[in-house]
């Protein structure tokens, strides 16, 4: 095997398990997926030599790479009024590496996967999901047997990244009549494993993803890419105002059947973040803040009670954190990389076009209810996600191979 062939089959396995490193290590998907970019960017250059870096650097010059750079350089630049710049720091430090890994291993390893690369990528993810049925079913014993915690939302990250991968890596499949069965088996499983969790975020982000991508499916591309737009500027544009919004529209009723998900503290601490924003709309508090959101300028105005509830260090909704740490500057970028990310979705094939339109919507569910926005893991899971959709146009399998 040649030195090209062989990184880039080395990467070809870091990738394959991802989803079964986290149910073994909810945090490892970070170094699995650096470790495969490492590798592929290896193969490329033992393979082109310096005439990979055009290859590199190519996407970045396209309107969607220029928003996302414009995107990054404003968090940098918001660096510079951030009360907590060691803070700022630190959480770009987790972000940024994750987010250079991601984009190398999209953008260079669809193109050189090995044949066999689906299917070991299929037997992971199922193992991954029979580990994390089996663990809620046996008390998580397995994790007391690793020497991990117990407690059930140990297995949110897991599952949470089984929402992301398993549409675009059953796309790659599905294309293959002789292989439907694989994908079919995949989403069964990947569903069983999550609707078996605690995680109310991934059941939402299971929903949003498959109902969307059935949608996409038998509708014109024109009303779903409407469908989604729809729903990302309303995500964007309403953030400020969800808690709000939320507090007057919800009925008592839901609230009690969502008491589990503590959806009344969920309403106050959209509350509170969105009055912050109100304070210092056009800035932000500076990219990183979340964590002692309490301590930021734009805090000291509240009430007690308001501050009290952005000690939660993030406000569960990332397109709240975007405009509460980025301001309505970082908030216009976002909208433009999230609209030019559907522009370029609008050209896929059928079956990729809407296993992307599914995943556009599972992540967007999820980032609607969930943690903060810079999460490496979370990167990493949708680096994963994006790198199968692309395999899926690269090299789509035959009808009698993988």
């Amino acid at each position: 095997m040649s030195a090209p062939k062989g990184f880039c089959a080395a990467g070809a396995v870091a990738l394959a398990v991802v989803p079964l490193a986290m149910a073994l290590a909810n945090r490892s998907s970070p170094l699995i997926v650096a470790i495969a970019a490492l590798l592929f960017t290896a193969g490329a250059f033992a393979e082109h030599g310096r005439d990979a870096l055009p290859l590199l650097l190519r996407p970045l010059v396209s309107a969607l790479g220029l928003a996302v750079l414009g995107f990054l350089a404003w968090c940098l630049v918001s660096l510079a009024w951030s009360p907590f710049p060691a803070l700022s720091l630190r959480m770009l430090g987790e972000f940024g590496p994750t987010l250079i890994a991601v984009y190398l291993l999209a953008r260079l390893a669809p193109d050189r996967l090995p044949p066999w690369t689906p299917m070991l990528a299929a037997i992971a993810l199922a193992l991954a999901c029979l580990f994390v049925i089996a663990s809620l079913r046996l008390g998580m014993a397995p994790q007391r047997l690793l020497g991990q915690r117990d407690a059930l939302f140990v297995l949110n990250r897991p599952v949470l990244t089984f929402v992301l991968v398993a549409g675009p890596l059953a796309s790659y499949f599905a294309v293959a009549r002789h292989r439907r069965i694989v994908a079919a088996a995949l989403l069964l499983l990947a569903a069983a494993a999550i609707l078996s969790s605690v995680s109310g975020a991934a059941a939402m982000g299971l929903i949003a993803g498959l109902a969307m991508a059935a949608l996409a499916w038998v509708l014109p591309k024109r009303f779903g890419l409407a469908i989604v737009g729809t729903g990302l500027a309303l995500a964007l544009a309403l953030a400020p105002v969800e808690g709000d919004i939320l507090a007057r529209s919800m009925p008592e009723a839901i609230h009690t059947r969502l008491e589990h998900s503590s959806s009344r503290a969920r309403v106050a601490i959209a509350q509170s973040f969105g009055a912050a924003v109100a304070a210092d709309p056009w800035r932000g508090a500076g990219y990183g803040t979340g964590p002692r959101f309490p301590e930021v300028p734009a805090a000291q105005a509240l009430e007690p009670e308001m501050r009290e509830m952005l000690a939660v260090g993030h406000p569960h909704n990332s397109f709240l954190q975007v405009w509460a740490e980025l301001g309505v500057v970082g908030a216009i970028l976002a909208a433009a990389v999230l609209f030019l990310t559907l522009r370029g979705v609008a050209v896929l094939p059928k079956a990729p076009f809407a296993a992307a339109m599914g995943l556009i919507a599972a992540a967007a569910a999820i980032a609607f209810v969930e943690h903060g926005a810079w999460q490496a893991w979370w990167t990493a899971g949708l680096g994963t996600a994006i790198t199968w959709l692309r395999a899926s146009l690269a090299r789509p399998p035959r009808s009698d191979t993988a």
